[in-house]
């Protein structure tokens, strides 16, 4: 198996993601041009920096060599690469999608 990466997004996003059967980004991704994806060691940081305040959300996970070409590891905070998908992401490849609150209970 290859590197999970992940994509934090809201749970009404990704709901009408799997209706669709794929996700085409936030509308931060969006306006970028591609699907803003963190590495495992990223996730805090990018919820620390991008998700403050903000509830509902999921953690999506998917295997990197599953996207192929379109994937790229590129530079950004403090010239740390990230992973930035340059297309749509089937939900069919997806390994998982849970809750951040799920994951951040003091029983978990």
């Amino acid at each position: 198996m290859s590197e999970v990466i992940y994509k934090i997004c809201l749970r009404s996003e990704w709901e009408a993601a799997e209706a669709a059967g794929v996700y085409r980004g936030s509308a931060d991704d969006q306006r970028d041009g591609f699907i803003h994806l963190s590495r495992k060691e990223q996730v805090d940081g990018t919820l620390a920096r991008h998700f403050v305040g903000k509830k509902d959300l999921v953690l999506v996970s998917v295997e990197a060599d599953v996207l192929g070409d379109a994937l790229k590891y590129e530079p950004s905070r403090g010239g740390e690469l990230f992973p930035h998908l340059y297309g749509e992401l089937p939900t069919s490849i997806v390994l998982g999608a849970v809750p951040i609150d799920e994951l951040r209970s003091p029983a978990g």
